[in-house]
């Protein structure tokens, strides 16, 4: 019975609200005697001074991982439901801290989107010190903005799973909550209005009013920097023409060698992609028509081996026909040689031969007539 919820209590995003923490660190807060203790039977109205004697933050800490009594006062309004109202006066209180603290991370489990924004975003500018509990057990300094940040932007915090919420950006496009304004965003207005009143009393002082056109104050070149950036971003996605006064010429100049310079940079870089790709299909078509070659040098090679052997081949068979033949073995090699022998000597038989022409004309006209040659 102690540890169910209120009755009168509505569910918080569908179920109930005790379910935001979940079972494991539910159950050891259940068990804790802080719990028991000094939770059992707590109101709206008494929680305050529970609420009170907190002098730290934290989840769950040591080996058996304990529930620290922030996180048991969680628990305990999670149960009873206080009233909006209650909840906001606890964020509003700048006397306790962290009643301010317990407050805000309950609205942060609980509330709606815009109620998140509105209440928790001016606690930013609260930058008082705060003492948080580690899970060793051991303290740690904190900052109260540093709370607030975490609660807005992380998804955990204190060991418990914050619920999701939208973006601030997309609330302001739907018109539910108006831009953020820092405080700092006064002093800015502040040193700007005192560097164009410094401006202005330059010029009084007797300063050319040309080379106050030409020398631009820090304010008027942040002005400008700002107008730049916001055509910019409207403008990215399209080419736009800028037209500029005639006492911003310099700028305009300045702007206009950029977009050049960019534009250089961007030609070199499209030629040396297409270089590069040129290259690439160079490259290949070399390795193509040296394929090729060594395919044809291949072709070749085989050809003028195929060739030599049937030469061999032929000269073998010849070489072989020539040396069966009845020639080489000596059957009829003799007779050229006798007939060339027989006709020698008949021929030195005849005189015809001789030295002396005389003698060699008689012994051929001897030799017709059939007597025997002069000596």
């Amino acid at each position: 019975m102690a540890n169910r919820t209120d009755p009168t209590a509505k569910n918080i995003r569908g179920t109930n609200p005790q379910n935001l923490v979940e079972k494991i660190l539910r159950s050891k807060i259940y068990q804790h005697t802080y719990w028991k203790e000094q939770c059992f039977g707590l109101t709206a109205e008494t929680l305050v001074d529970k609420a009170m004697e907190l002098d730290h933050l934290g989840g769950t800490y040591g080996g058996n991982r304990k529930p620290t009594p922030f996180m048991c006062l969680v628990m305990k309004m999670l149960q009873i439901q206080p009233e909006k109202d209650i909840v906001v006066e606890f964020i509003k209180n700048e006397d306790y801290k962290y009643v301010r603290v317990l407050g805000a991370f309950y609205l942060r489990l609980t509330g709606t989107d815009i109620d998140v924004y509105r209440y928790l975003e001016p606690l930013y500018n609260d930058y008082r010190k705060l003492r948080k509990k580690l899970t060793d057990g051991k303290f740690a300094l904190t900052h109260m903005d540093e709370v607030i940040d975490e609660l807005l932007t992380k998804d955990y915090s204190c060991d418990i799973a914050m619920p999701r919420i939208k973006k601030r950006w997309t609330l302001e496009t739907l018109a539910a909550l108006e831009p953020r304004k820092s405080v700092l965003e006064d002093d800015f207005e502040e040193e700007e209005e005192r560097e164009e009143n410094e401006q202005l009393e330059g010029l009084d002082n007797g300063a050319d009013e040309r080379d106050y056109y030409h020398e631009r104050s820090p304010a008027r070149e942040r002005e400008r920097d700002r107008d730049r950036d916001r055509d910019r971003r409207r403008d990215s996605h399209r080419h736009r023409d800028r037209d500029y006064d005639r006492d911003y010429d310099k700028d305009y100049d300045r702007e206009r060698g950029r977009g050049r310079e960019r534009d250089r940079d961007r030609d070199r870089d499209r030629y040396r992609l297409r270089d590069e790709r040129d290259y690439g299909h160079d490259w290949e078509r070399e390795r193509e028509r040296e394929g090729r070659e060594r395919e044809r040098r291949d072709r070749d090679r085989g050809r003028r081996r195929s060739h030599s052997r049937s030469r061999s081949r032929s000269r073998d068979r010849k070489r072989y026909a020539h040396s069966s033949s009845p020639k080489r073995r000596g059957d009829g090699a003799e007779e050229p040689k006798k007939k060339k022998k027989k006709e020698k000597k008949e021929r030195k038989d005849d005189g015809t031969d001789h030295p002396d022409p005389e003698i060699a004309e008689a012994n051929k006209l001897r030799a017709a007539l059939g007597l025997k040659p002069l000596k």
